[in-house]
């Protein structure tokens, strides 16, 4: 049954350690059942509504890639894609909440028939073979930047802005001793040494004051006030047009960053370096993304904290769909969940970044042609804070090198065309 409803395999997976991976996973992206409501809340929506809304959809979306894609990512509303419908649509450009909902909801159904058409999986292919390899090891330093600046061991400086945060903080103490305990039960190969090491972080965090936990059962707050409030009175406008094709660019090449990065890591590809059930993976994602709008969430979409339930040995939809029943479970031991603090999800994420640089050893860095481009997506990823930003201004790199070396006839027409419009996106949107 497990076979056929998530792909599991008995003869290489096993029960015990998938539901470990989904539960990992969960753990380290718990923190959107906090973030997510606060931003969108900034936006003028009921916080309490949007909580809920956080969850359903991601149990809506996780569960869709668990059983028809049978692969053990996890959805959510994503961060950056928050941000922009709050920050940038409403605040900055002054249009309500339901405008951005309706933008998001557009843009999903479009996502459906782009998948539906193939186009998605048309854009992967066209990225080079030696991109897609620079993608994992991107992934992974911006992963692991994410967790050093949540634990507040790296943090902003007006000089130089970044710097070594304040270690005579016993937070900061606390996400040190947590990578270290975490490093400890990875290199002795205790199963599920990333959520042990959670757990374990989040203990000891009680008598630093870090770890706070008031309560643990509540219920959870009605979505009536956010559920099914689109605008349709400007869809025609220019400014819906330029916020869909932002959504469109932000979530598309945000999922296929983390689809092939975290699947090359997986070794779910083909023999011809091609992700297992991608076009059914896309799927879930712009379902995900619909029902999200309709439910009064920003974009959803594929968590590149994934990586941390795969490196834990997630392999099937089994992953997922455990992933997905802890949201459930948050539904209503929210105050338990929201406890653990980010110092106790921090190390997970840093030593996923540590397990996610393996790829990079197929990349030549003799070969400047290659080893430039794929030096972009590597370090532009962590520094711009984005991983479609990496790979889009990697792949504008990959095709004017080529272009002003002479070597053009190495270069696809697809390739060349995802160029054009991707110096277009960066010229006017």
């Amino acid at each position: 049954m497990l076979q056929k409803i998530f792909g599991f395999n008995p003869q290489t997976m096993t029960v015990k350690k998938e539901i470990i991976a989904g539960i990992t996973t969960f753990l380290t992206m718990a923190y959107i059942l906090a973030v997510n409501p606060s931003i969108l809340a900034d936006a003028g929506m009921d916080k309490g509504a949007v909580f809920t809304t956080t969850i359903i959809s991601a149990i809506i979306g996780t569960a869709v890639m668990a059983i028809y894609a049978k692969l053990p990512f996890v959805l959510a509303p994503g961060m950056g894609l928050n941000a922009f419908f709050a920050y940038t649509i409403v605040l900055t450009m002054g249009y309500t909440w339901q405008f951005a909902l309706t933008a998001v909801f557009l843009e999903g159904i479009i996502f459906i028939i782009l998948t539906l058409t193939g186009l998605r999986q048309k854009i992967v292919d066209a990225i080079p073979l030696i991109l897609r390899r620079a993608i994992s090891p991107g992934i992974g330093l911006f992963i692991a930047f994410i967790g050093l600046k949540d634990a507040g061991i790296v943090s902003a400086s007006d000089t130089t802005f970044v710097t070594l945060g304040n270690l005579h903080s016993p937070a900061v103490l606390l996400a040190c001793f947590g990578i270290l305990i975490t490093a400890v039960l990875m290199v002795r190969n205790v199963t599920g040494a990333l959520l042990i090491g959670i757990l374990i972080t989040t203990i000891a965090g009680i008598p630093l004051g870090v770890t706070s936990i008031s309560s643990i059962v509540d219920t959870p707050p009605s979505i009536s006030p956010i559920l099914l409030k689109f605008e349709w009175s400007n869809i025609w406008s220019v400014d819906m047009i330029v916020c869909i094709i932002t959504f469109l660019f932000l979530d598309m090449f945000d999922t296929i960053g983390t689809l092939i990065g975290v699947s090359n890591r997986a070794g779910m590809v083909d023999e011809n370096g091609r992700i297992i059930n991608l076009g059914k993976a896309f799927m879930a994602d712009a379902v995900g993304t619909t029902i999200g709008a309709m439910l009064g969430t920003s974009t959803v979409t594929t968590y590149v904290e994934s990586a941390s339930g795969v490196n834990a040995g997630g392999r099937s939809g089994l992953t997922a769909i455990s992933s997905a029943a802890c949201f459930a479970l948050a539904l209503f031991l929210a105050p338990l969940f929201l406890a653990i603090p980010t110092q106790a999800t921090a190390p997970a994420l840093f030593l996923v970044g540590v397990m996610m640089m393996h790829d990079i050893r197929k990349i030549d860095f003799n070969d400047y042609v290659n080893a430039i481009p794929c030096f972009v997506c590597i370090v532009l990823m962590p520094l711009t804070y984005s991983i479609s930003d990496g790979i889009l201004l990697s792949v504008i790199t990959y095709v004017l090198i080529r272009i002003f070396a002479g070597r053009w006839q190495e270069l696809s027409v697809n390739m060349c065309i995802m160029a054009l419009l991707f110096i277009l996106k960066y010229a006017f949107l």
